[in-house]
């Protein structure tokens, strides 16, 4: 048993009260292990810093892990981070800035907070052979960013956004993450009345160009990410889903830059599903990490709930294995659980429950794959543009006159409309996923 947490370590099928029934890390699929396919990493701010409170009411968890003083709670926090991952056998985790270390009363001694406490947390890291897959900034929560950091009506305000950003590249550097992940929890506005939106989104492009330029300069060689999400606490976001991001992208000359980190619960939020979200990043060229977790219909608002749809999971994974694979990205867990699962090792549940779920999903997309029917098909569906008249039109070299022509002579083309065949490809999926996996 551990020091922070009652388990044994966690493994495939043994028998023990906690076992994973599908996540066999050393078992290949493709080519690959299953480690290698999924990168499961922990989310520090919901596993090791969020007390289950709510809008509603106060924590019901402590995450103090024993610590009495600010700097040995953090301490423990990161001796319990690499416990917890050990018991998991996960290799990456994720941060925010202020995750790691307090926020003090100016930002030159919370920079040396920040350096005291990542110190550490890359030493105990370390020592178990843990990973960053990626850092961030916390540029929402505190007061100064109520209307925005890099889109802040203050100068004042982005400055202290870029300087906060500064530091975090450092300290991702120092630990060797391989990703820097941009989320705009407040780039965004309430009202177009008080908004100016053109000077807003130049500003924000103007941050991240200052953010490249830096983190290249520093020998940052991982990928920038954004993480699109619609609303809340922004009433509208500029990140608002994959489509608006690449634009934005593609508008600032950023393209190259910057890949998409995903996640199922925004997709959601944006009124997409998690599969079109990752088929528009991967389609674009900008695929590049996902945050798993799973919204609630029902409501609302970001949830972020431990990922269980086995079928959400396979259509994820489709699109993971058709980009082919992570790079420098991973599947992070930005997921907590429920306000009344109040105990430390009810975490435990949450992460088998998830990496079960995408461990079901790689091998039934695996299965998809190798099966062949899919795309078979949807290859047959398109197979007129691969003929000489569709050829000439994908070359560039048709014109409206030419196919103006072409439609007159034919008279009528709807005995040329193929089924789609849906229902097929939907009970195909199923009979695949619930088919044994061996």
């Amino acid at each position: 048993m551990g020091r922070f947490f009652d388990s044994d370590k966690i493994t495939y099928r043994s028998g023990a009260k906690r076992e994973f029934l599908w996540y066999d890390p050393e078992r290949v699929v493709l080519g690959k292990t299953m480690r290698e396919h999924l990168k499961f990493a922990a989310s520090y701010w919901h596993t090791f810093v969020a007390e289950g409170a709510d809008m509603f009411g106060v924590g019901v968890l402590d995450k103090k892990f024993g610590g009495v003083d600010p700097f040995d709670v953090y301490r423990r926090k990161a001796e319990a981070a690499a416990e917890f991952m050990d018991i998991l056998g996960i290799d990456y985790y994720c941060f925010h800035d202020r995750d790691i270390a307090p926020e003090a009363a100016t930002l030159a001694e919370t920079n040396r907070n920040l350096d005291e406490l990542s110190d550490y947390l890359g030493k105990v890291m370390a020592d178990h052979g843990k990973k960053l897959l990626w850092g961030t900034a916390n540029l929402f929560n505190n007061p100064r960013y109520m209307h925005g950091a890099g889109t802040s009506p203050s100068v004042d305000v982005f400055a202290f956004a870029a300087a906060q950003v500064k530091k975090a590249l450092d300290v991702t550097v120092k630990l060797g993450g391989n990703g820097y992940v941009f989320w705009g929890g407040r780039e965004g506005y309430e009202t177009l009345l008080n908004t100016d939106v053109g000077l807003e989104q130049d500003n924000m492009a103007r941050l991240l160009w200052m953010a490249v330029n830096y983190g290249r300069k520093i020998g940052f060689k991982g990928d920038f990410y954004i993480e699109p999400k619609p609303k809340e606490p922004t009433k509208h976001q500029y990140d608002f889903d994959a489509a608006t991001v690449i634009g934005f992208l593609q508008k600032y000359g950023l393209q190259n830059e910057f890949k998409l980190n995903i996640e199922a619960n925004h997709a959601t939020l944006a009124g997409h599903t998690f599969q079109h979200e990752l088929n528009i990043a991967r389609v674009n060229g900008a695929f590049g990490s996902i945050d798993a977790n799973q919204g609630d219909l029902l409501l609302g608002w970001d949830t972020d709930q431990f990922p269980s749809d086995p079928y959400e999971a396979t259509l994820c994974m489709l699109e993971v294995l058709k980009a082919g694979g992570f790079t420098n990205g991973g599947l992070n867990f930005d997921a907590k659980i429920r306000r009344g699962s109040c105990r430390l090792d009810d975490m435990l549940d949450g992460y088998v429950l998830g990496m079960d779920t995408f461990a079901l999903g790689l091998l039934t997309a695996a299965r998809i794959l190798e099966d062949g029917r899919l795309e078979d098909l949807r290859a047959d569906r398109y197979a007129s543009w691969n003929g000489e008249l569709g050829q000439r039109i994908r070359s560039g070299n048709s014109s409206l006159e030419e196919l103006s022509d072409y439609a007159l002579a034919k008279g009528d083309v709807l005995s040329s409309v193929e089924s789609g065949r849906q229902e097929y490809l939907e009970h195909m999926v199923n009979q695949l996923l619930f088919s044994s996996d061996k």
